[in-house]
């Protein structure tokens, strides 16, 4: 697995009031109902994150990690991958004993896209049309982010940590959104060769790819409680924020 049931995400480089913090159900286009956690920042928000959990679906760490992004400005919706086979969550999130393994192999790309895009909605529905919106992933959710910079989703930027390129696939030369990958040195997962790999294939179809190498770093390195860790975390978030800043700036010049 990647973040641990009690595992948190360290605190952003600047932080603000949050003036909301729920669940709730969306709706996907095709019907699927599924489970999302919101945070929203106190004033209007020049930008917006989906964020893409790892295996395990909706847990705490994801809703914790909106909140965080809601301090820095930053309306955020953490979306569950697992409506179409388990329903939504019963409690707002996925308990511990949650059987991911059961259900990981049946989502879809063409799933995932559309339970994107309706975060994505949700989000300008909450704050203001045409927000620009950024994809933020771990893990599996980390693949699918980059996999999403190829399309499938009105989205400004994505992101991902620890991601795996073969979950990718051919999206890569399709890839034309600017994209970050924060990969782990000592990732075990994944190989680093191939993650900078899969950024040089991307970079061959345009895209503007940011990818940082944390030498060292083991998966999952993105945790609070993860103190040898603690200024690749900072840096890690400096990256995503300029990705997202970036994004609301684009917006705003028109």
């Amino acid at each position: 697995m990647c973040h641990s049931h009690d595992s948190r995400p360290p605190a952003p480089p600047r932080s603000g009031p949050v003036r909301e913090r729920s669940t709730t159900t969306l709706t996907s286009a095709d019907g699927t109902a599924f489970s999302a956690a919101t945070a929203l920042p106190e004033g209007a928000p020049r930008a917006g994150v989906v964020v893409l959990p790892d295996i395990r679906g909706l847990h705490p760490y994801y809703v914790a990690l909106a909140e965080r992004f809601a301090e820095a400005g930053v309306a955020a919706v953490a979306i569950d991958w697992f409506g179409r086979t388990a329903g939504v969550c019963a409690d707002g999130v996925r308990p511990e004993d949650f059987d991911w393994q059961a259900h990981i192999p049946r989502t879809t790309p063409e799933g995932i896209d559309a339970d994107v895009t309706a975060a994505i909605d949700h989000l300008r529905e909450r704050t203001r049309a045409g927000l620009p919106v950024v994809a933020v992933g771990f893990c599996f959710g980390g693949s699918h982010s980059w996999r999403l910079a190829g399309g499938g989703a009105d989205l400004a930027g994505c992101a991902g940590f620890y991601g795996r390129p073969a979950l990718v696939g051919d999206a890569a030369d399709r890839v034309v959104l600017p994209t970050v990958m924060l990969i782990a040195g000592a990732d075990t997962a994944t190989p680093v060769a191939e993650q900078l790999a899969l950024a040089d294939r991307m970079r061959a179809a345009g895209a503007e790819v940011d990818a940082v190498v944390y030498d060292g770093a083991p998966h999952s390195f993105f945790d609070r409680s993860a103190q040898d860790w603690a200024d690749a975390c900072r840096d890690a978030w400096e990256h995503v924020l300029a990705l997202i800043d970036r994004a609301g700036d684009q917006r705003a010049g028109g």
